[in-house]
């Protein structure tokens, strides 16, 4: 496959997105849970919650990349602060 560089870093990303469904996946099955409301007043779940959570974190990157430059362990600092806030109170 010559359409795309597979390193390193874009593997790990994929296993990290894959191991984080099988994850959810099996918390869902073992323990089921209600939908809850929280600051958006809509009823999300955890999978809800890890959507929200991984689109944001796609943006809190790019805008990132484009005001501050390419220091993305910061980046990773911010978006893990933000999944925090996410499933605590979305």
């Amino acid at each position: 496959m010559d359409w795309m560089a597979w390193t390193w870093p874009t593997a790990i990303f994929f296993m990290v997105i894959a191991s984080l469904l099988v994850t959810f996946t099996v918390l869902a099955i073992k323990f089921p849970e209600t939908p809850r409301r929280g600051v958006l007043g809509m009823e999300t779940t955890r999978g809800d919650r890890l959507f929200i959570t991984l689109l944001g974190s796609a943006f809190i990157n790019l805008g990132w990349l484009g005001l501050v430059g390419t220091a993305q362990p910061y980046a990773m600092i911010v978006c893990l602060i933000y999944a925090a806030a996410v499933f605590r109170w979305v």
